[in-house]
Order: structure tokens, then C-alpha cells, then sequence
């Protein structure tokens, strides 16, 4: 099990839960993420959203595949696409957090975007070496840095960040934890932004299908109130909230479909279908 250590030599995770997620990121190679980066060298770590173009499908079988991998990262960065679209007005001049950047995607598209400085934190090393060597490949290392550290405790500077984001990244932490660190670090008028699953704690508690999600990623999904909950706690006010689950249902219609399918499909996309769990966006503002 891995004993991480920041760049000046201090540990970075706090618990055997901790350490038992940076040792299945730092061990996972999996095919989906790989694959679907490898169509433009933009690597997310997150799901799709919008419709497929069924024509993917029609494709001759010898060529097939690569459209099918082709179109579900299209659908991914149509999914971080809308994350950016929610953050405010960001300059040149300001800073962005992406906390659990995964191989770092997002921030790349941020820092496209925005032309600012953007910092992403994962308790990941092989994450985060693969990230950096991205941003260095792309020639953006100057502005887009990756760090090994705990999103519960980045240690960057009180108010420094304009705005910060998790993208599917708050179901491996305590979110009265992880909101009380962005509220710290976001300057007052900044920005929060998070697009997760949630189950529907109106229906009850985790259905099955859930579980066996937690149980596939050795996550902890979170009930949709307690993200208001852990919000207006840490000073933040939502401004927006985008139910997005019926915009990602054709994402893993198509995945289900595909040669890089997991297995763990059938279980998203009953939960969705049943209405046991959801994929919102959130934006708030820090007051």
C-alpha cells in the first residue's frame, strides 16, 4: 500500500481509506480512460453527456471500434465543456484548483479556455506523473501543474484560487471536509463547481444498484442533500443546479455497447433509469 509523500517530503494521506484508493489509482490501467484519450491526447477521468450519433454503430466492423472510442470522447469533453461553462468569468490573471484531476484533462481544456494557471491535486502519483507529462507534451507545463496532494488539505495559499472544481471526483471524501478546504482556498465572490452522482435520498436510501457502483470503484456516493448541506455549512450558495442524468443515460448506452464496457454499466444505467441515482452539476458561489 502506498505511503505518499508531497515534494517536501510530507505524507499526504491520512487513512488506510486513503491509502487503499491511491493504490487502486496508481494500479489501474483502465481501457476506458486510456483508449479514449489516446483519440486526441486529452485524457479525462469522467463520464459523457449529450446524445451519440447512432451512425457509430453502422460503421464497417473493421473500423467500427474506432469510431465507437472516437464518439464517446467526444461526448466526455462535451461533459467537461459544460463544467467550464459554469465557472464565472475567469481572466487570464486567475487561479483555478481542479481537486482530484485524475491524468488531468479538465484543467488542460481550463487552461485553453481561460489562459490562466490552473493546479491539479490527486493522491495519485502515477496520476499525477502522467498529468505533468501531458501538460509538459502539449507545451502548457508553465501554466498547468500537477501536484501529489490530498484535496482535504492542499496546502496552497488562503484565497488564492478564483474558482475550483471536482469532477466526479467528491464520492472518495467527507464533503463537510472537502467544502470547508474549497471555501479556504477560494477567494471570496470565487466559484465552486461539481458534477457528480449522487443517489436520491427523497426514494431512500442506496439502492443496488448504487451499491454495486460503490462496490465497482470502492467509492462512497453521497445522497444529493448533503452536498447543499455541506455548502451552505462552508459559506457557499448555490447558484445553479443541472440535473444532467437524462443527458448521460446515452453515454453508457453507447459505452455498453463498446469494446471497452467494464461491466459496471448495466448497474449505471438501471439506477438512472429507476431514478435511484443522479448526475447533477453544481455551481456556488463562496460568500
Amino acid at each position: 500500500m502506498t505511503t505518499a509523500q508531497d515534494t517536501e517530503g510530507r505524507p499526504v494521506l491520512r487513512t488506510d481509506y486513503q491509502r487503499s484508493i491511491a493504490t487502486y489509482w496508481n494500479n489501474e490501467k483502465n481501457p476506458v480512460n486510456l483508449r479514449l484519450g489516446e483519440v486526441d491526447g486529452l485524457y479525462h477521468h469522467h463520464y459523457g453527456i449529450g446524445d451519440y450519433d447512432p451512425a457509430v454503430l453502422e460503421v464497417p466492423a473493421d473500423r467500427r471500434d474506432e469510431a465507437v472510442i472516437a464518439e464517446m470522447h467526444r461526448l466526455e469533453t462535451a461533459q467537461a465543456d459544460v463544467l467550464l461553462d459554469n465557472l464565472g468569468d475567469i481572466l487570464p490573471g486567475d487561479r483555478l484548483l481542479d481537486a482530484g484531476c485524475g491524468r488531468g484533462g479538465t484543467s488542460i481544456m481550463a487552461n485553453e479556455r481561460f489562459g490562466c494557471r490552473v493546479d491539479g491535486v490527486s493522491i495519485s502519483e502515477k496520476q499525477v506523473q502522467f498529468a505533468n507529462a501531458q501538460a509538459h507534451k502539449r507545451g502548457v507545463d508553465d501554466k498547468v501543474k500537477y501536484h501529489l496532494r490530498n484535496m482535504l488539505d492542499t496546502r496552497f495559499e488562503t484565497g488564492s484560487m478564483k474558482a475550483a472544481w471536482n469532477n466526479e471526483s467528491t464520492m472518495y471524501v467527507d464533503l463537510f471536509e472537502l467544502f470547508a478546504e474549497h471555501a479556504r482556498q477560494i477567494a471570496p465572490g470565487g466559484r465552486y463547481v461539481t458534477i457528480t452522482g449522487c443517489y436520491n435520498d427523497v426514494t431512500g436510501g442506496r439502492s443496488r444498484a448504487v451499491s454495486q457502483i460503490d462496490q465497482h470503484y470502492i467509492c462512497n456516493i453521497h445522497p444529493r442533500s448533503e452536498y447543499f448541506k455541506a455548502l451552505a455549512t462552508n459559506d457557499f450558495v448555490p447558484i445553479n443546479v443541472i440535473d444532467l442524468t437524462a443527458a448521460t443515460i446515452p453515454y453508457w448506452e453507447l459505452r455498453a455497447k463498446s469494446s471497452v464496457a467494464t461491466g459496471i454499466e448495466d448497474a449505471f444505467l438501471t439506477a438512472y433509469r429507476e431514478g435511484s441515482f443522479h448526475y447533477l452539476l453544481i455551481a456556488a458561489d463562496r460568500v
